[in-house]
């Protein structure tokens, strides 16, 4: 008999999509450690308190490699090559080294100027007053626009390379996700051999002077290569689409908190801490597998199961965070979990917070009346089960 999933668990008529909060916080209530059934995946232990969040990212008895799962079979789990997310030290430890460089604070930096410049340009083309979508015209193009730029993914492509990452982070249906899937892997196959072909200076064209067949001593494997590009253009916006448009719903839906904002615009990085904290882009972290039998606070694991975090509910558990279901942009938040936490803590995560600040800061700017167009109940959320965020966002910019 399979585990109730979590839309089983929630009161008859609760959008889970649009609050999966109260579900969560009654079961952190009941206990740390639960078993649910994820739709499409099986049965998993999702894991939903602060400290024992922390204590299974850093567990080493918890691997991300599928082989370690009881129900695995082939690398047909791998949806676009091997990636980091599914890597576990020391493959991990070298995947990671490759790349670490280029998302440190100090290049992203350097980057800020010409994320302000996208961002000034996108802003440009909203009217001046009216409605528009934030996210179609704002929150979506300026993640993907500065992570293609980093890339080097042809401007002419990144239309449709969004519209197969979406379906492939949330899924509308397995044809359609595997529609998706084969799609951004051709595509990427090709882009890659491009630029193995004719090298540049973006990150892509320096991962490729380090392919290679396996045996020859090469940094990144082919496949390897193709699960970088793949984690790197995915990553790089999904989330942020998400951090930027839920951060301006939020301090919309908190006017207090848009007062104070635009009282003192030094509180941006703040509000963006706090957003990370209170909306948590990534509702859980990737599938971990038992590589061994253990005790998971109090809970007992066997050899192969799947573990599921729950990093949504572990920011807003009142033993880290007094008051925590609060948006209050002058919480100092005490390491909310929004970008993991250890060895697989996210890379991008410099990048995600200065684009995030960037774009409020310019926004509000900008457009000193923006207030929501619609009623926040008529908003709708795309979920599944590692992101959540709007699917539209539709604003007064007058």
């Amino acid at each position: 008999m399979r585990a109730p999933t979590l839309e089983e668990l929630a009161p008859r008529g609760h959008d889970l999509a649009a609050d999966p909060f109260p579900v969560l916080a009654a079961l952190r209530a009941e206990g740390p450690v639960h078993r649910v059934h994820v739709p499409g995946s099986g049965d998993a232990w999702l894991v939903v308190t602060w400290e024992a969040v922390r204590a299974a990212l850093t567990d080493p008895r918890l691997r991300n490699d599928i082989r370690h799962s009881a129900g695995w079979e082939t690398d047909g789990g791998h949806a676009v090559g091997r990636n980091m997310l599914q890597s576990d030290p020391p493959d991990h430890t070298r995947l990671r080294r490759l790349v670490a460089g280029r998302f440190t604070e100090g290049r992203i930096a350097v980057l800020r100027p010409g994320i302000e410049a996208v961002a000034r340009e996108l802003l440009d083309r909203l009217p001046r007053t009216g409605t528009a979508d934030l996210v179609g015209g704002y929150a979506l193009p300026l993640p993907v626009t500065v992570i293609c730029d980093l890339l080097g993914v042809p401007v002419a492509d990144r239309a449709a390379f969004h519209t197969w990452s979406n379906e492939l982070v949330v899924p509308t249906g397995e044809e359609a996700a595997a529609a998706s899937a084969a799609a951004l892997t051709g595509y990427l196959t090709e882009l890659v051999a491009e630029k193995t072909r004719s090298p540049d200076d973006s990150l892509l064209g320096d991962l490729t002077t380090n392919a290679g067949p396996p045996d020859a001593g090469a940094r990144l494997t082919p496949e390897e290569l193709l699960g970088m590009a793949f984690l790197l253009l995915v990553a790089g916006h999904e989330t942020t689409v998400d951090l930027i448009s839920a951060t301006v719903h939020s301090l919309l839906t908190h006017p207090d908190q848009l007062a104070l904002l635009r009282a003192d615009p030094d509180l941006t990085g703040a509000a963006v801490e706090e957003s990370l904290r209170f909306n948590s882009p990534v509702h859980a972290g990737a599938f971990r597998f038992a590589a061994e039998p253990l005790e998971l606070a109090g809970t007992r694991v066997a050899a192969g199961d799947a573990v599921l975090v729950s990093l949504a509910a572990a920011s807003r558990d009142p033993l880290a965070f007094p008051d925590p279901d609060r948006f209050d942009v002058t919480r100092r938040p005490r390491g909310h979990l929004a970008f993991g936490h250890g060895a697989h803590h996210c890379l991008g995560a410099p990048l995600a917070r200065a684009e995030a600040a960037v774009a409020l800061r310019l926004l509000l700017e900008r457009h000193p009346g923006l207030a929501l167009a619609t009623g926040p109940a008529a908003l709708t959320w795309r979920t599944s089960t590692l992101l959540r965020g709007l699917t539209a966002l539709p604003v007064r910019l007058g």
